[in-house]
């Protein structure tokens, strides 16, 4: 296990992933659960005191804006507990590998090379991955 976590927070990993990317299926909600777990392991930057995933899916400021969606609320499926506890045991998909960020570029956009001070690690459908510079974040790397 790459972290730990409660069953509410599974069913919260989970149902953050379906809110910020279910438009890009399971392999975009699976990158967003990368970014979610990446934050709760760095000990960096604007996470240095972030520790769980629920301090992870509630920072305030700098969180995520899925928890505003009606796609937050309700419970997760089993589906989307089984994408959730994959990323929560340790499996990683590139450009999400080590990114602590991400954003949707208005269509027909491209990806900003840097975001939030980091540099661009790649762009899955509609979503820019951002990770910090090797030596910035050792946990992630």
């Amino acid at each position: 296990m790459l972290i730990n976590y409660t069953d509410k927070e599974l069913d919260l990993c989970a149902r953050l992933m379906r809110a910020e990317a279910l438009a890009e299926g399971e392999l975009g909600m699976l990158m967003v659960g990368n970014v979610i777990v990446n934050r709760a392991i760095a000990q960096c930057l604007d996470f240095k005191n972030i520790r769980t995933i629920t301090d992870v899916i509630y920072q305030n400021p700098g969180g995520f804006t899925g928890i505003k969606s009606s796609l937050f609320n309700g419970s997760a499926t089993k589906k989307e507990k089984e994408l959730a506890e994959r990323v929560l045991k340790g499996e990683y998909y590139y450009p999400a590998t080590n990114a602590l960020w991400f954003y949707a570029p208005k269509k027909g956009e491209e990806c900003k090379g840097v975001w939030f001070g980091q540099r661009n690690a790649g762009r899955y459908k509609s979503h820019c991955f951002y990770e910090p510079d090797p030596g910035v974040c050792e946990q992630l790397y």
